[in-house]
């Protein structure tokens, strides 16, 4: 390429747009509202993700999002100390699980949405 890439961003769905705002605003993303259906989350001044208020539940249901972060354990801490798994109805949160290429957990946001928190082996 010749070109710089700056960014790639996902979209997912929410089956209650209001409810997955709410949800994504606790977790600690900062919301952009760009249209009455649509907006769009930063996680930080380089990586974000467009929410839409759209619902399919094959796509939802098979939708996953990996965010690597640095220290998987503060990370933890840190969704499971804001209690959105007991706040939410369908919100899941898993345990950190060690795997060969590194850690992980596992967090579905209120429609069904798979976020996978990580940390790759140094």
């Amino acid at each position: 390429m010749d070109y710089q890439v700056k960014s790639i961003r996902t979209f997912i769905g929410a089956k209650d747009y209001q409810e997955s705002r709410n949800f994504y605003k606790e977790l600690g993303y900062e919301e952009v509202v760009l249209f009455h259906n649509m907006c769009l989350f930063r996680v930080n001044e380089n990586l974000a993700f467009y929410l839409q208020d759209y619902y399919v539940k094959n796509w939802i249901d098979n939708s996953m999002v990996f965010l690597e972060v640095d220290d998987v354990e503060k990370c933890h801490d840190d969704v499971k100390n804001r209690g959105l798994h007991k706040k939410y109805d369908k919100v899941r949160l898993s345990e950190i699980k060690t795997l060969e290429w590194g850690r992980e957990f596992f967090l579905h946001d209120p429609c069904g949405v798979l976020w996978h928190f990580g940390e790759f082996k140094k």
